[in-house]
């Protein structure tokens, strides 16, 4: 008789005459507590109120007081990596995590995603009978592979999560989100106009996950992942939050990290005879800022602060609703930050993120007119490097950087059921590949070495538990390498060898610092010629941690490797030519048509009829994007680059069947032309002064504008009603595709 399970009872003719068997679920046991793992984005050392903050965090300091307080965790420089390292508990080349999963760079460091071969806690958590839930930010699958096409098997409900609610890029409009519920595109449940926020709603899917799980299934415990948007550009903010923090940082940076560097020294965080690092390179002396340098700076922080402590009001609810289950003494909950704070809002602070990417350095003085909308929707902003610096007091260098300022950031532990101290400081050297090994110890389970038939690299990562009730216990590893576009680093045994890459320069050429930062926390003393054997050695002790670890080849390509990758078994055709047939969900940014800098036709085929109209093709957000769409019967192309509206209408068209859309055209240096396209020819035409090469972070939307309005012309989704067939986006190729394939052609012709 073919069976298609285990059985190990008998069968008979009756059942009386069979025994039954029946099979064993996996439990973890009546005490096993629940596990919270909260990530915090582009966080630094010094953001927390409990790590010397000026800014209000009570509720996380409500965490560090009845638990411990790292002072000693790393993580990689960048938010894709960390997360992969926190995950799986190994390093993040290893499981092909070398920069942000937006990349494939096809080599077995930079897939895009985690390998099959290191499991996530969650898969091997449900396997041990947790149930579990991944909350917010994923950002650890392929971004090409994260519409409703998918595959979906680097989604979080494929990588051992049963529930998402949450987005798949590294940002999202805090009050327009692009949101995923488990594998599906979902709307926000109301508008920025309606309160929402997406830091509230996170939180009221937790609570109703959560819920679910325990008053139903209440003999299974849960472990979420729970990674806010937060504290990520946009720095977004409800209007009361940004309204408690006007004036708060009058008085400028480098009062702020004086300030927070003494109570970090009273703290017992930061060694007594530590020095605060001298400002970055780019960091001007507050006191010597223009005046609209400061109050655009002093909005951003504001906003920065708003961010944070409106984030933090959302985990109280949290906290307060798990004390309610009574659950909270019994719940292991990790908060920590993916990277330290970050260096990409420049010198100045950016207006619009996007900018910082279109090589755009915005003055105050040019940017100063729109500071009033700082914080809010109408806002993408990220600070200036003096704020970041603040946030990762004492040290230097930010987010990106193999630096201190970059890879240091807080670790809060909190589990009254398991650790008896509280409001305690541990200065053990820890790593984000140690969480998982800390909790598959503390909850008595072993990291498989097969895996659904896969077998499994080993995990990097060591527990961390003994230090709970010890506050002198060893650190659990004696060495930690650190790389990130090309900037590496070494730490062993209480020293650290440090390199700042610059991009596209011979590696060989990089100038190597050595600190011994168990005597000098902030990197101030560098010994690289007092101890040029010393250096050597962990410069050695690099490459052969490379190696192990799968961290060649190097490779310092960024912001060039959002250029769509045109391949086969990909959702960018090679003939540039999209064909979207409505309906069509929402695309992620890196799905839809990539056009960013080059000439591109938009083309609908319409049967129109009078009375018809609406959003025929659109992409971005209110801050920056595009849109096509029927107005009053007239074709209307509204080309918005950073707020500044071209706009191109055609004259009412005729009813009938139609190719209805909009060319861009580019000219000399970023400069273009706008067109409406009816029936293939150029009806209207105006000049613009930017074509963007990088557009938004939202993507496209087919037969409407998901998300906030683009044009100022019509409310969102303004759907098109009426007859639609086909979108066709054309794409040219660009400039520097072209000048790669002449220079190919000319160098085969050579060969020949």
């Amino acid at each position: 008789m073919l069976r298609n399970e285990t059985f190990t009872g008998t069968i008979g003719t009756t059942v009386a005459e069979s025994n039954p068997s029946f099979e064993v679920v996996a439990h973890p046991g009546e005490e096993a507590p629940n596990v919270i793992v909260v990530v915090l984005d582009d966080l630094g050392f010094a953001h927390f109120g409990s790590y010397g903050s000026d800014i209000d965090t009570p509720n996380f300091d409500r965490l560090a007081n009845g638990g411990l307080r790292y002072a000693n965790f790393h993580v990689t420089p960048l938010c894709s990596p960390t997360r992969a390292a926190i995950l799986t508990g190994r390093n993040h080349h290893t499981v092909g995590m070398r920069g942000i999963s937006n990349f494939n760079t096809g080599f077995p460091h930079m897939r895009g995603h985690i390998t099959s071969a290191a499991a996530t806690m969650a898969e091997v958590l449900r396997e041990e009978g947790y149930a579990t839930f991944a909350i917010g930010k994923w950002h650890l699958c392929q971004m090409s592979d994260a519409s409703q096409a998918g595959p979906f098997d680097q989604w979080p409900l494929s990588r051992g999560f049963d529930r998402f609610y949450g987005f798949m890029d590294g940002e999202t409009d805090q009050f327009n989100p692009e949101i995923t519920y488990d594998n599906h595109r979902v709307e926000p449940p109301k508008t920025a106009e309606e309160g929402y926020h997406l830091s509230e709603d996170l939180i009221d899917h937790t609570i109703s996950f959560i819920h679910d799980a325990v008053s139903i299934r209440p003999d299974r415990p849960f472990f979420c992942y729970l990674a806010f948007g937060a504290t990520h550009a946009p720095h977004q903010a409800p209007a009361d939050y940004l309204a408690k923090y006007r004036g708060r940082f009058d008085a400028g940076w480098d009062e702020a990290r004086a300030r927070i560097f003494a109570r970090q020294l009273d703290l017992g965080l930061v060694p007594q005879g530590t020095e605060l690092a001298p400002r970055n390179p780019g960091v001007e002396p507050w006191d010597e800022l223009s005046d609209n340098q400061k109050r655009l700076s002093l909005a951003m922080q504001e906003a920065f602060a708003a961010f944070l402590d409106h984030t933090d009001a959302q985990l109280g609810r949290l906290l307060d609703d798990l004390a309610t289950l009574g659950r909270l003494d019994n719940t292991i909950i990790m908060v920590m930050a993916d990277n330290g704070a970050s260096q990409e809002g420049g010198p100045f602070g950016v207006m619009h993120e996007m900018k910082f990417f279109n090589g755009i350095l915005e003055t105050p003085d040019e940017a100063i007119a729109n500071v009033a909308d700082i914080g809010g929707p109408n806002s993408h902003t990220n600070y200036p490097w003096g704020w970041a610096q603040a946030g990762n007091t004492p040290f230097k260098w930010y987010k990106q950087n193999t630096h201190e300022g970059g890879v240091h950031v807080p670790l809060i532990v909190h589990w009254p059921t398991g650790i008896s101290a509280a409001g305690e400081v541990r200065h053990q050297f820890t790593h984000a590949v140690d969480v998982a090994a800390t909790v598959y110890d503390l909850l008595g389970v072993k990291a498989p070495e097969v895996y659904r038939g896969i077998e499994q690299l080993p995990v990097a990562g060591e527990s961390f538990a003994s230090t709970f009730d010890k506050a002198d216990a060893p650190p659990a590893r004696s060495v930690q390498y650190f790389e990130m576009f090309g900037h590496r680093g070494l730490w062993a045994d209480g020293w650290k060898a440090v390199t700042r890459h610059n991009q596209y320069q011979p590696f060989s050429e990089d100038t190597w610092e050595l600190y011994h930062v168990d005597e000098d926390f902030s990197e101030v003393h560098d010994l690289a010629k007092s101890h040029p054997e010393k250096l050597q050695e962990l410069i050695d002790l690099w490459f052969a941690e490379a190696d192990r670890y799968g961290v060649l080849p190097l490779d310092d390509r960024g912001i060039e490797l959002f250029g769509v990758r045109f391949a086969d078994r990909s959702p960018h055709p090679l003939d540039r030519i999209y064909r979207y047939y409505p309906p069509v969900s929402p695309m992620p940014s890196q799905v839809g048509a990539a056009l960013g800098g080059r000439n591109f036709d938009v083309v609908g085929h319409v049967d129109f009829k009078q009375g018809d109209g609406g959003v025929i093709y659109a992409t971005g957000t209110q801050n920056a994007g595009l849109s096509v769409f029927v107005d009053s019967g007239r074709v209307v192309f509204d080309y918005n680059a950073f707020g500044n509206h071209t706009i191109v209408e055609s004259e009412v068209l005729a009813e009938g069947s139609h190719l209805v859309g909009a060319r861009i055209t580019r000219t000399t240096g970023m400069a273009g032309i706008a067109s409406v396209l009816v029936d293939g020819v150029a009806v209207a035409e105006a000049p613009v002064d930017l074509v963007m090469r990088v557009i938004s972070s939202v993507g496209s939307s087919i037969a409407e504008d998901a998300g906030s309005a683009v044009s100022e012309r019509y409310k969102a989704p303004n759907p098109y009603r009426g007859s639609l067939s086909l979108v066709e986006v054309i794409v040219a190729p660009s400039k520097r595709e072209l000048a790669q394939a002449e220079a190919e052609s000319t160098e085969a012709l050579a060969r020949q």
